[in-house]
Order: C-alpha cells, then structure tokens, then sequence
C-alpha cells in the first residue's frame, strides 16, 4: 500500500502529557482524575475520526485507508488494515481503540499512587490479580489493570470490598507488575521497615521461624509482607550488587544447611548458610516468581524471572532446577538482564587480532566461528561483532538460547527445541528472508553446521560459536561430525579460541620486578604453547623489554594483594585471552588433506597467530592478569 505514506514517529503516548511527569505526584493524580471526568477523546463517532484526532493520520491517509478497505472481503477492520500496511502499530491502534471506548491508558512509572487507596487493597490481592489502586476521590476508587475488558468479576470483587465506586484504567504494557511491586514496597502497610533490612537481619529471623517448615500454604510464599519474599529479594539484590554473574542455591535434608554461593568474577564462593528445614520453602517462593510448577519435584524445571515484577532492578534472572536425593531440589539462578554490547574494542584483543578480525567482518560472506567452553565470553564476542556490523543498511539474523544481550536493530529469535524450532529450523527460516548477516548462537549438531557453511557459500555471512578448546580443534572437530572438508575450507574466514581469566584489582596490586630465571621460564612456557619451534628464546625477552619494560630495560610481573574494592579478593572484573586463526589458501589447503591439528597450529604460528597462553603471558606483563590465572585458564 505504497500510496499511504507510514507515520513515522511514536504519537501513541500514554494519557499523561509529557509535562506531568515532573509535576507532584499528587498533582499528577489530580490532572488523571481530571481526565477522567472531562475526557474528550470520545466524542469522535467512528475509529478513524478518533485517529485524525490523536494525530496518527492525516485525513487523506483515512480516505485512502478506507477506499482499501472497502475492496477487501467483508468483516475486515479498519484497525486491520492499518496494521497489515505497515502504517501503524498494533499498540497504537489499541490505546487509541480504548480511548475511544471511554478507557483511559496510564504510564505507571509516572505515578505513586496513593496510600489511602493502597490500604484499601491487601498487597498480596494486588499482586495476585494484578490490579493497582491509584487513588480515592469523589466517592470512586481508580485502580489500574492489565485489561478492563477481561476483569469484570474482579471489579466487581473490589466494589464489594471497598464499598466505592470503581473505575479502572488501562496500564501501558510493561508497566502493572513493577509498579504494584514499587507501591507496596513503599506503603506502611507493607512495613517499610523491614523491608529495608540487610540481609543478615533476615537470614536470623528466617532461621528462626519455623512456619514455613511445610509449604503447603503456598500463600506465605508470595506474600510480600512475609521474612521469606524479602530474604529472597535481598538476596538478588545483594548478588547484582556483588556483579555476580550465578546464585546456587544447594538445599539439603536437615540438620544440614542450605548453602548459597555466588560465583563472582568467575569463581564460586560460599555466600551464606540457612537452615535445612527451608529448603523446600524457598524453592517455591523462587518457582512463584518464575511462573513455575511448584508442585512438580521429580523432573527438572526452567524459567525467568524478571526481578523489576518484584520491585528490584532491571534484571533478569534464568532459572533451572535440579532434582536431588531426598525429593529436594537445587536451583541455579544466572543473572542475564543488563548485558549491553561492548564495544569491539573493549572486550581486550590485541591489536593484531582487532585488526584481523575487524577485516575478516568487512567479507561479504563467508563463515566467522568463537570457539570455548562454558563461560568464556563467545556471546559477548559475538555481539561485540554485531554491534560493528549493525549499521542500518544490513538485514542480520540471529537465533540464540537463551537471548542475553538484546540489540536494536537486529532481528532476534528464541530457539525453543520443544516445539522443533530448532538451530537448524531458523536458519533454514532465515534463509528464506533475505538476511546478510546471520548469528547462531551455537553450532550443536552436523545439521545446523552443514547449513550454515551451506549458507556462508551463497553470499550471507555466517557468525557462530563451538564449544572448543582452540581454533585448531575446531577445525578438526567440524571434520569429525561429517562435514565436507571442501565447502568447509572454501567458506570459512576465520576462527577465534578464548579464555576468561581475573583481573588484578587496579587499586591493589603489587609489582615485582622479574628475575633471569623466572624470563627463561616465561619464554619456555610462550615457545611450547606455540609448537616449540621457530621462535629464539633471547629474540622473545628482547621484544618482551622493549614493549613491555622500563626505560631500564626491566620487565616486572603483578601480583594480586587485596582491598576494599575488590573485597578483599585482589582481583575486579574479568578479562578476555584470544588466538585469532584467519583462513589463507596454505590453511584451506591443509583442511583438505584432513591434517591433524597441531600443523594447523604451526601453520598459524608462521603466520603470526598468538596462542591463548602467549596471549595470557603478554597480559601478565601488561599488569592486567597474573600468571596462575593464565596458566589455569589455557590449561593445555
């Protein structure tokens, strides 16, 4: 329907104007109140007059949207057709529907509501039939609700409780669940109090109750009121505070404890202890926040949870439970949510492998793999990649599981094995919908790893990940599952390992300087990561003093001491190793021959690949790591 120009701005904003927002909160309730009474949006007698009205169309575009709809089969809207044209959103053809009808739409975020209306309504009703009180006045209580249409019987509940008049309106998608969260964290009833108590105060009280022994009364468990919903609060809380990136929460029998531990900066810690008798009590509460089957014991579970529902920050929180002896259940939280792409030139290649890989990204096909295992960054990589290439004038695919780290721009989809949409799947889907960029978050099996290679031969580039040792392995790896050493040598560009090692804590760290002995004993460890051969140990401390000693020549290395700002540990944050193996025709050469992994490993060593351990090495002297760490990491 080229001849309807597309709107391009959002003007589909909620009910509140723009200059609300800084206004009181009661002054904002007021000026909702007032809306109420005296709305005109109403007084529009048909739904595209109602549009002209909010400014979402011109007049000519309704006489032309309504010519079309007339030449299409019968019973088709008006709504519809707008939609299906691409000249506007589902959601504001919605709230300007509703308001027609007399329903006013809400940004929750902009409103505190008030506590007269919240000790109205128990906190636990609010959250379980997800209905906001906002205020009282003239006689009528206004409560905020998902849909006014589907929540009748609840309107009606609450006329009974309150003997008020109740008016409800309509809150923006996204905003209900925060926001009930948010309000009765702040209200007397909900004990503001306690509420703010630390987490150790908690853990006490909890330890010391004995009632939720037995959770058949699931209600203590999604009672925001109750020691348990806040212990399991603070404790999110406490642990995005802490930039863990895992909470395991290990429950046994009693007397033994419930351990939990965080795993911060990639290793895991113990946290804190509860009483056994818990164990059962505090699964729940985390499967009510996930929408799982609490009742269900025996078979594993996944979910997430979205912690902003709770009154907490922005995070979300991917959930798995694990059947244990006993009839118990573990669980393992990761926290997701706030991931942002970096940068490429934030995730600490070195400059040879920046610049290689960013002229590898320029090919307009071809195929890109990270390689690693569990944990070692290659989402992060991966979307560092995408973020170079998400320029607006390529289409880019990208099949993940789970979605981490989201981007605009990028069209990102959900795997969901259950219902066979698979790797594979998507990318045959993809195929079909013109991409030049296509991501799979992982190559699983011989069928998503021969379409993609399939893929990157005719013109699409192809970006994934393996769960490998090295670059080198990886090639040998994707020939054992069966793929053709031809197409695969012909489509591929490039092949980065990595590592995640610790990062010394800038605030603490101690330098010493390196003895003779101690440089002979890095440069034999930088030769043998490298095959052992071609490289003079003297040549190799040479350029170590020139690029990373003193102006005496002097090298040093760091060690880790402790503070407060890295608690004690010495270390803050972690840091990326790479080895960077780019495809020549020697390489595809020796991909056709079958050849073992380590002449590929020669052969990128005389190319000038650094391994992960010399690249470990070159950080160490940079004071970013220290030495243990490179060497449990790059354990070869």
């Amino acid at each position: 329907m080229s001849a309807l120009p597309r709107i391009q701005d959002d003007q589909s904003a909620p009910s509140l104007a723009p200059s609300d927002l800084d206004a009181p909160d009661s002054s904002r309730l007021d000026a909702l109140w007032h809306s109420l009474r005296y709305s005109s949006v109403d007084q529009a007698r048909r739904l595209g007059e109602a549009l002209v009205e909010r400014g979402l169309l011109t007049r000519h575009q309704l006489s032309q949207a309504l010519a079309l709809q007339a030449r299409t089969p019968p019973h088709r809207t008006l709504g519809s057709v707008l939609v299906d044209n691409k000249i506007l959103r589902p959601e504001q053809i919605s709230h300007v529907m509703g308001e027609w009808l007399g329903l006013r739409f809400v940004d929750l975020h902009a409103i505190r509501p008030e506590a007269e209306a919240l000790h109205l309504v128990p906190a636990e009703y609010s959250e379980r039939e997800s209905v906001l009180p906002l205020m009282v006045r003239e006689g009528t209580l206004v409560v905020a609700v998902a849909d006014p249409w589907d929540n009748k019987a609840i309107l009606d509940e609450l006329r009974f409780r309150t003997n008020l008049r109740v008016l409800p309106v309509a809150g923006v998608a996204g905003t209900l669940a925060p926001a009930i969260a948010r309000a009765y964290l702040h209200t007397a009833s909900a004990a503001p109090v306690s509420a703010q108590r630390s987490l150790q105060e908690l853990t006490a009280e909890l330890a010391q109750n004995d009632d939720l022994v037995v959770m058949n009364d699931i209600a203590s468990a999604s009672d925001s009121k109750s020691v348990l919903v806040q212990f399991v609060n603070r404790l999110i809380a406490n642990a995005i505070k802490l930039r863990a990136s895992d909470i395991h929460i290990e429950t046994c029998a009693a007397p033994k404890p419930v351990k939990i531990r965080l795993r911060i900066d990639g290793d895991l810690s113990d946290y804190l202890e509860l009483p056994g008798r818990h164990s059962l009590a505090i699964v729940s509460r985390l499967k009510i926040m996930a929408d799982l089957d609490i009742s269900e014991h025996r078979k594993p579970q996944d979910g997430k949870i979205d912690f902003a529902r709770f009154g907490g920050d922005h995070v979300e929180l991917r959930m798995v439970t694990v059947p244990t002896a006993h009839g118990l259940e573990d669980v393992v939280l990761r926290l997701l949510s706030g991931l942002k792409p970096m940068p490429l030139e934030g995730i600490d290649l070195s400059a040879r492998n920046l610049a290689g890989l960013r002229a590898v990204m320029q090919k307009p096909y071809g195929l890109i793999l990270i390689c690693g295992p569990t944990g070692s960054g290659k989402t992060t990589t991966l979307h560092s990649v995408m973020r170079d290439l998400n320029t607006g004038k390529r289409k880019i695919w990208t099949a993940e599981d789970p979605v981490e780290i989201t981007q605009e721009g990028l069209r990102q989809v959900q795997i969901n094995a259950r219902i066979g949409w698979t790797f594979a799947a998507a990318m045959r889907t993809f195929l079909r919908a013109d991409p030049d960029v296509i991501m799979i978050g992982e190559m699983r099996d011989e069928e998503t790893a021969r379409i993609a290679i399939e893929a990157s031969l005719t013109g699409h580039l192809v970006m994934s990940t393996l769960h490998t040792n090295s670059a080198a392995e990886s090639i040998t790896r994707l020939l054992e599952i069966g793929m053709d050493p031809f197409t695969f040598s012909d489509s591929l560009l490039a092949i980065a390992a990595q590592r995640l090692v610790r990062r010394l804590c800038t605030e603490c760290r101690i330098r010493e300087r390196l003895q003779s002995i101690e440089l002979d004993y890095l440069a034999d460890l930088h030769i043998k990561s490298g095959g052992g051969s071609g490289i003079d140990r003297r040549a190799l401390i040479a350029r170590w003093a020139e690029t990373h000693g003193d102006p005496e020549g002097h090298l040093w290395r760091y060690r880790r001491q402790g503070c407060a700002k890295c608690d004690g540990t010495g270390y803050h944050g972690r840091l990326g190793l790479h080895e960077l193996l780019v495809a020549d025709e020697r390489l595809r050469e020796l991909i056709r021959r079958r050849a073992p992994a380590l002449d590929i490993v020669a052969l990128g060593q005389s190319t000038g690949m650094i391994t992960l351990r010399q690249d470990g090495i070159e950080k160490m002297f940079a004071g970013l790591t220290d030495l243990s760490d490179v060497m449990a990491a790059t354990n070869q």
